[in-house]
């Protein structure tokens, strides 16, 4: 299809794809368009964010069956095929007359890109090494003098996977300030966030606003967009104190405090009841993963608050009441709290 038919169709399944470029576009209409137009007549929605357990399983599964179809050694050296120069022309005849593309995306309603990348983290044996030493940091910080931002060099030279050696480098690259937020650094992580959304809306706006109604219009804007996807390295690179984690944190703390008006929630009656609704709620969705929680949705069992909120409550509830919840699954964590820990809070309460 051309680019204009093809921006058109894959609308309905990627509501920003006008925000991309025309190369990636031409990218997503031949490996994805048809497979979506497939899950949209078994009614299977596209998804986006965060993989189940049920979708990293059969992103396992179909690389297992692609190895055992073309005899490649190892997952490894599917996925990341520059690491090994020698067979490297081998293993892309193979993709080629086996068509990967499509073997790996069987079965998952996602952009081919996104099952890739998460494919390519499940099966790196550069993942997961745990806490860096300091001779680790010390060598991060001169291979990025000597290479900038080439995190695919640096990767391979620390033997640790992109996004680790990228998000370690923002977390070390300057002082960071370890203690209570200042006023300052709150103001500037408020004008940080700011900044962020109004750029995202006015790529957004351009071609559904005049420039006299953009001149208008103030920050208004869907709630989730306040506290999803939000871009926390170029954040922290504008606070310049502090991290991109500790700006996630403080964000949420600041959003609970606005849409609360500063309300003290999860004390009390209140904070009894709040458990209580959100146990029910979880019982009552019946889900296996907890990927598949909307967890948006759920936000009103504690109140007016951000998912993030939510997530760190129910967090803390099966840490502080359920033994062993590193060894249950979803289920069996929110079955415990059903039939165990809610009738004790209905008895306090």
């Amino acid at each position: 299809v051309d680019l204009d038919t093809a921006k058109q169709e894959l609308e309905e399944f990627i509501p920003h794809v006008r925000n991309i470029s025309d190369y990636s576009i031409r990218k997503i209409a031949g490996r994805d368009l048809v497979r979506f137009k497939q899950f949209k007549k078994q009614g299977i929605a596209v998804k986006f964010g965060r993989f189940s357990e049920k979708e990293n399983n059969q992103i396992r599964k179909n690389v297992e069956g692609f190895l055992s179809i073309t005899g490649i050694d190892s997952a490894e050296k599917l996925l990341f095929t520059s690491r090994y120069p020698e067979d490297k022309e081998t293993i892309n005849r193979l993709k080629a007359e086996h068509l990967f593309c499509e073997k790996l995306s069987e079965g998952i309603p996602r952009p081919w890109r996104l099952i890739y990348y998460r494919a390519r983290k499940i099966f790196d044996p550069n993942n997961y090494k745990g806490r860096y030493t300091k001779e680790e940091k010390e060598k991060l910080k001169k291979y990025h003098a000597l290479h900038g931002n080439d995190w695919k060099k640096i990767s391979e030279m620390m033997s640790r996977s992109n996004l680790s050696v990228a998000m370690k480098y923002s977390e070390i690259k300057s002082a960071i300030n370890y203690g209570p937020w200042s006023k300052e650094e709150t103001q500037k992580l408020m004008h940080a966030v700011e900044e962020v959304m109004r750029k995202r809306m006015e790529t957004e706006d351009t071609n559904s606003l005049s420039s006299s109604e953009k001149s208008r219009r103030d920050l208004l804007i869907d709630r989730e967009k306040l506290y999803q996807k939000l871009p926390w390295t170029e954040i922290e690179a504008k606070v310049g104190t502090r991290y991109w984690r500790q700006c996630k944190q403080k964000w949420t703390t600041i959003l609970t405090n606005k849409m609360t008006k500063g309300q003290r929630l999860y004390r009390g009656t209140e904070g009894l009841q709040a458990k209580i609704n959100l146990i029910k709620r979880l019982y009552e969705m019946k889900v296996e993963d907890p990927n598949e929680v909307n967890w948006e949705e759920l936000s009103n069992a504690i109140g007016d608050v951000p998912r993030a909120y939510v997530q760190a409550k129910f967090y803390k509830l099966k840490v502080t009441s359920v033994p062993f919840w590193q060894k249950k699954t979803f289920s069996e964590i929110v079955d415990y709290l059903f039939e165990e820990k809610l009738p004790e809070l209905e008895e306090k309460l």
